[in-house]
């Protein structure tokens, strides 16, 4: 059966549009049943509305906290299978990530454990280090601190600055993404302790 996503945007949404595209040609055995932005304006929204998808802006600041916040977004995920973070610019709260266990996978613009949280492709620039690159994990209460499934590496190199490091970890990130949605998709991943075991 083909399991349902939510997926949660922020802004552009180029990592949604991969996923799209991934289903579009049969690579991903994925339904998207909502798109949501906690940006009104997000272009990711529009990607969505072309898409023929169902997209939802839940506007953060139209609520009074980030409990009923969060019960908006929850009420517009419904009743999928799992919910994808591309681009998602909002820390989720413990309560949040509980009632979705291991059903939340997030895509992190930087090699973790370094450099999580905002700014990743900064961080890797600024610290000067010779790789970078972005990861795929499970989310967890902890800031970008969840089960690893899938890293993918892009050299660094003395002459980037942060938007040339950024725009070569992005097209790994177009790939990384896919890729663990569908092992997740197939039932390929089982979460022992801190690891991610990868097969049937």
């Amino acid at each position: 059966m083909t399991k349902k996503i939510g997926i949660l945007v922020s802004g552009r949404g180029s990592n949604l549009q991969a996923i799209i595209d991934r289903i579009k040609d049969g690579y991903l055995p994925l339904e998207i049943s909502v798109v949501i932005s906690d940006m009104p304006g997000a272009f990711a929204l529009e990607r969505a509305r072309q898409s023929g998808l169902k997209a939802v802006a839940v506007d953060r600041k139209a609520y009074a906290n980030r409990a009923s916040f969060e019960t908006g977004l929850n009420e517009a995920l419904g009743d999928v299978d799992g919910v994808v973070l591309a681009g998602f610019m909002r820390i989720l709260s413990g309560e949040f990530i509980e009632r979705w266990h291991h059903r939340i996978i997030n895509i992190h613009p930087a090699l973790l454990p370094s450099f999580p949280g905002m700014h990743g492709q900064r961080q890797a620039n600024d610290y000067g280090t010779k790789v970078a690159g972005c990861t795929v994990h499970f989310v967890d209460a902890g800031t970008d601190t969840g089960p690893i499934i899938i890293q993918k590496v892009v050299p660094a190199y003395f002459e980037d600055d942060e938007d040339t490091l950024a725009a070569r970890i992005l097209e790994q990130e177009h790939a990384a993404l896919p890729e663990a949605l569908k092992l997740w998709a197939e039932d390929k991943l089982t979460i022992i302790g801190r690891k991610v075991k990868i097969g049937g």
